[in-house]
């Protein structure tokens, strides 16, 4: 796992809901397991009263489906995967971010040069 990040909590509103599609584009998986792999993505810790809401937002709008299956040794576990729509959803969404944090590069990059010449 990567070291956390004190990444600040408006950005991480904004890249959350693309982060998580991401996540499920890799297949069916659990909340703690996705919260895990944003974390070791560098996002740092993802707290359950964030991420559960923002699956039931997803369910509610028809980009994922909940499957219950049982769990090895332990209770079952609630499983989110991508539905077709959800699927064409993630890569509208990952289009737009793409496009988005170029922008914002773009509108940056005067900041980033002075920071590099220690101005």
């Amino acid at each position: 796992m990567s070291e956390p990040v004190g990444w600040p909590r408006e950005w991480l509103r904004g890249v959350l809901d693309v982060a998580v599609l991401a996540v499920l584009c890799r297949g069916p998986t659990y909340g703690y397991a996705i919260a895990t792999e944003l974390v070791d993505a560098g996002l740092g810790v993802i707290k359950g009263g964030t991420l559960y809401p923002l699956l039931g937002r997803l369910e509610d709008a028809g980009h994922v489906k909940v499957e219950w299956r049982p769990g090895e040794g332990g209770p079952g576990r609630k499983f989110y995967a991508l539905t077709d729509d959800g699927h064409e959803h993630a890569r509208r969404q990952a289009r737009a971010w793409a496009e988005f944090t170029h922008t914002t590069a773009r509108v940056t990059e005067a900041l980033t040069m002075a920071a590099s010449k220690g101005n």
